[in-house]
């Protein structure tokens, strides 16, 4: 991958929610969750296209007030609870394509409910990427507070067993291989992976593996997340820069 490869970002925002109703539009530090996103999107110059994926009128409307690309409505086949991501990510990647008339290089999936991503994460993770050609993909990951590895357990036949075989025989956590968990900050797919497979993106392909801070690894999809996330920020714990173009 080169460094003039043509990116396109997707914003997937369906209407529906089964967590928490009207998340992608809810207000968070300010302005709507979906709106960190794309404002995200337009500070990151690596990004040739960022569309915004949704089939709810009201969420295009509302991306387009914050100047957010909605060239097409996502089809309601598309936009079911159980719909997996990659079907809505392979639509948005065909559609834009032909109407561009190009064929992108890179494919990069932006949650909206993840808005703790910076633009130094798109350079660092298609940094990454550039210097592995033989891999499919980069994703966010971040160290969790605590170690499965030393500290989940199951029930077996009745009795608590390690989760993960023999972590028990460690002496304490020092000696526990360090654990990342995927957060959903983050995804950066080769457009010719994702042509290639049709229904699955994890268990396929070889993928990379880019580090952030678990403090900026959030996923707001519930009502105690939204307020937690929105302490924490507002003391300092963390920060997003485009709120100061905001405010300003």
């Amino acid at each position: 991958m080169s460094a003039d490869s043509k990116v396109l970002a997707v914003i997937p925002a369906r209407g529906g929610s089964r967590g928490l109703e009207g998340k992608n539009v809810r207000s968070f530090l300010g302005i709507p969750l979906i709106a960190h996103t794309i404002l995200f999107a337009r500070m990151c110059p690596e990004i040739d296209r960022c569309v915004v994926s949704t089939d709810s009128t009201e969420i295009a409307g509302l991306a387009r007030e914050f100047d957010a690309d909605v060239p097409f409505m996502r089809p309601t086949e598309l936009a079911r609870d159980d719909t997996p991501i990659w079907p809505v990510l392979r639509h948005a990647l065909e559609e834009v394509e032909h109407e561009d008339g190009v064929r992108y290089d890179m494919l990069v999936l932006l949650d909206p409910t993840s808005p703790g991503r910076h633009p130094s994460d798109m350079t660092g993770a298609l940094n990454l990427l550039r210097e592995h050609p033989d891999a499919d993909g980069v994703w966010s990951v971040s160290k969790p507070d605590f170690n499965p590895r030393w500290v989940c357990v199951v029930e077996r036949r009745g009795w608590m067993a390690d989760l993960v075989e023999g972590a028990s025989g460690n002496e304490n956590r020092q000696q526990v291989a360090p654990t990342y968990r995927i957060n959903g900050a983050l995804y950066i797919w080769r457009t010719d992976f994702a042509r290639k497979h049709e229904l699955s993106w994890r268990a396929r392909g070889r993928n990379l593996m880019y580090e952030i801070p678990e403090s900026r690894a959030m996923s707001l999809d519930t009502l105690e997340e939204f307020e937690r996330a929105q302490l924490l920020a507002r003391n300092g714990f963390f920060s997003l820069p485009w709120l100061s173009e905001v405010e300003a």
